[in-house]
């Protein structure tokens, strides 16, 4: 895909968000079951077999959720430093 066609793509998909976004009189419980699946996620994968406690198992969970944002923080960052190499190396 050319940079143009991305472009035209990313903006597509920005006007269809906003206007989706406009019409929902409540965003909060339009997306409450997403964020729902996001959380058992990290909960099905401190505990699959569902052995520990809630609390405990409500603990580590957060832990998972914080690498999880975290590894995302690292992947931008390593690719910020990636694309500045390669501008600079290119002038």
């Amino acid at each position: 895909m050319t940079p143009a066609e991305r472009a035209a793509k990313s903006l597509g998909g920005q006007i269809g968000a906003n206007r989706r976004w406009a019409k929902e009189p409540d965003r909060s419980a339009a997306t409450e079951k997403a964020r729902a699946a996001f959380a058992s996620k990290f909960e099905r994968e401190a505990d699959p077999d569902c052995v520990l406690p809630l609390p405990e198992r409500a603990r580590r969970a957060e832990n998972l959720r914080l690498a999880y944002f975290a590894q995302l923080r690292l992947r931008r960052v390593q690719t910020a430093a990636r694309r500045r190499d390669q501008s600079g190396s290119a002038a």
